[in-house]
């Protein structure tokens, strides 16, 4: 992939940024110390940026180069199996933090893979609050011993949870049933949990009743989307 391709891929998500209202060309020359012509000419293609102001640009908007790079590419150079070619798909099982935080999974990354049907995976409902287009939409992880036993019975401690990440909205999925979510828990990666917002904050709210509830404080500009993994689909556990 080329480093012009990179530049129009970062170009192109800025203004998805800034049709959703979640950025404009002056805040973004504020977070990069650049003055808004300079930004303005970078979104109207009359100009390139360096490599360090594109390197400002991804930090101020918390993103990697892997945020710019076409899946395609990816998987063309990935030892990750390819997609099948039978009723199956692949889907990857990964730690919550890789979950969490990584639109596109490598094949370092990849703790196992699981097949789910075609059919199946196609009949589950998106509902984002924020474009996910670049990201691998289902992923799986491992819920550990604290989790497991916040939701019980729903959920024990091992079971393997498959991840929509293309649902970030608190929509339930189904009338009168919670969903279940895999939400951002600082450097922890994922905690799987019910989602209520109060104001500006989420509140964590476990099935089984003897553990507590926690609550995430959303910061200014932050929408869903930026603590939601996605909703939980599928339980596995092992007996």
């Amino acid at each position: 992939m080329k480093f012009r391709a990179l530049q129009e891929n970062l170009r192109r998500r800025m203004l998805e940024r800034i049709a959703r209202r979640e950025l404009t060309a002056l805040g973004l020359a504020r977070q990069i110390g650049f003055q808004q012509p300079h930004v303005t000419n970078f979104l109207n293609r009359k100009r390139s940026l360096s490599l360090e102001a594109m390197d400002r640009v991804l930090t101020a908007q918390k993103m990697s180069v892997l945020d710019l790079i076409d899946a395609e590419e990816i998987n063309k150079r990935a030892s990750i199996p390819p997609p099948s070619q039978d009723d199956f798909e692949n889907v990857l099982l990964v730690e919550g933090t890789i979950a969490a935080g990584e639109p596109i999974i490598t094949n370092e990354r990849v703790r196992d893979i699981l097949k789910f049907k075609k059919s199946f995976l196609r009949r589950l409902r998106p509902a984002v609050e924020a474009s996910r287009d670049g990201w691998q939409r289902f992923v799986m992880i491992k819920v550990d011993n604290h989790d497991g036993m916040s939701m019980y019975p729903r959920l024990l401690p091992g079971a393997t949870v498959l991840i929509d990440r293309h649902y970030s909205s608190l929509e339930p999925y189904r009338k009168h049933e919670p969903n279940m979510y895999a939400v951002r828990q600082g450097g922890a990666g994922a905690t799987v949990k019910y989602v209520e917002l109060a104001g500006k904050n989420l509140v964590l709210r476990p099935h089984n009743q003897s553990y507590p509830i926690s609550i995430v404080h959303m910061e200014d500009g932050k929408s869903l989307a930026d603590y939601i993994v996605g909703r939980v689909c599928h339980v596995a556990i092992e007996t």
